[in-house]
């Protein structure tokens, strides 16, 4: 499989562009799976459903299932994070893994940046970084879309990964 991110600060664009390039690449007739990481804790499961009953009464898995999707659902307790590799080791086998977040980790990467958030771009400090799609004019290194040229930045990321 290969594997693509997109990451930058909170209010970047990132999930928008990540939406635009799941849609853009499913439409060249890619299969695409995604990975996003989350900073916070985060529960799609609620009280009173029974799968959240079997989560709180110790399951460390449930996997909630139905004619159409299933959810597997793994408690880490007090144990780390699972690393990326290990993410992508239970996914099914697809063309193209994209990956939302995960600024540390050494995957070839495009920076979503938002002049308006006022933070500075990951990428002056991060060769892992192979473009960045930004909203204002910017002279680098490195390739420099519009954010909202969801073409061009599919065809480049298919173009690195040799799709």
């Amino acid at each position: 499989m290969k594997i693509y991110g997109v990451t930058g600060w909170k209010n970047s664009g990132k999930t928008g562009l990540m939406e635009r390039l799941v849609s853009d690449m499913a439409r060249r007739g890619l299969s695409v799976s995604t990975i996003k990481h989350a900073h916070h804790t985060f529960d799609f499961d609620y009280p009173g459903k029974d799968s959240h009953r079997h989560r709180v009464a110790g399951a460390r898995e449930v996997l909630l299932s139905s004619r159409k999707r299933f959810a597997l659902m793994h408690e880490i307790g007090k144990g780390q994070e699972p690393p990326l590799t290990e993410l992508l080791a239970k996914l099914s086998p697809v063309d193209i893994v994209l990956i939302e977040g995960y600024k540390k980790d050494k995957h070839p990467k495009i920076e979503a940046h938002r002049s308006q958030t006022g933070q500075p771009l990951i990428a002056s400090n991060d060769k892992t970084i192979r473009a960045i799609a930004s909203n204002v004019d910017l002279k680098l290194d490195r390739p420099v879309f519009d954010l909202d040229d969801t073409d061009a930045i599919s065809k480049f990321i298919l173009s690195e990964v040799g799709l």
